[in-house]
C-alpha cells in the first residue's frame, strides 16, 4: 500500500509519500534510488515497541556442518539458514529490516539475486551487498547478516 498526504495511512502514523508499508511494524520509505538497482528498500523505518533479532553472518554451512560445494547452494543454504532464525525466534521473512549480504566473486551478484528473490519474495527490506576478498574460511562463498523487527 502506498500512502500519500491525501489519504493516511492505516496505522495513524505519519508517512512521506514515497512510503510503503511493509508489515505492520516496518514502513519502506523509499527515494528512488534502490529501484534503479534491485529488489529492496531504501530505508526501512521500525515503528516504536518492536521485538528485534540479530542474525550473525551466516554462510552455506548446512545443520551438518557441511559447506556446499558451489555458489548457488550455498546462497541457497544461506538464505535457508536466515529463514530458519527468523522462525526459531518467531519471525518471519516480511519482518526483516535490513539485510547485507557478502560475496567473494562479483559474477555470482546475478545469481545470487535470482536465489535471494526466490527467498524474500515481496519482502523488501534495506539491503547491501558486499564483494569482499574474503571470508572467514576460503571455501566460503557468500555470507548474509540481518536484523528484523516485529510486535508481538
Amino acid at each position: 500500500m502506498v500512502t500519500d498526504a491525501a489519504s493516511p495511512p492505516p496505522d495513524g502514523l505519519r508517512r512521506g509519500s514515497n512510503a510503503v508499508i511493509l508489515s505492520p511494524m516496518n514502513t519502506s520509505h523509499d527515494i528512488g534510488v534502490a529501484a534503479h538497482v534491485g529488489a529492496y528498500s531504501d530505508a526501512v523505518e521500525v515503528a516504536p515497541g518492536a521485538r528485534w533479532l540479530a542474525i550473525s553472518g551466516t554462510p552455506g554451512i548446512g545443520p551438518d556442518g557441511m559447506l556446499a560445494p558451489s555458489f548457488e547452494e550455498q546462497a541457497s543454504q544461506a538464505w535457508t539458514n536466515v529463514c530458519e532464525a527468523l522462525a526459531a525466534a518467531g519471525f518471519e521473512v516480511a519482518d526483516l529490516v535490513k539485510i547485507t549480504q557478502y560475496l567473494l566473486d562479483g559474477d555470482d551478484i546475478r545469481p545470487h539475486a535470482a536465489i535471494r528473490s526466490r527467498f524474500l519474495g515481496s519482502a523488501r527490506p534495506a539491503s547491501m551487498l558486499l564483494v569482499v576478498p574474503a571470508l572467514v574460511w576460503p571455501e566460503m562463498l557468500i555470507e548474509i547478516e540481518a536484523w528484523a523487527a516485529r510486535s508481538d
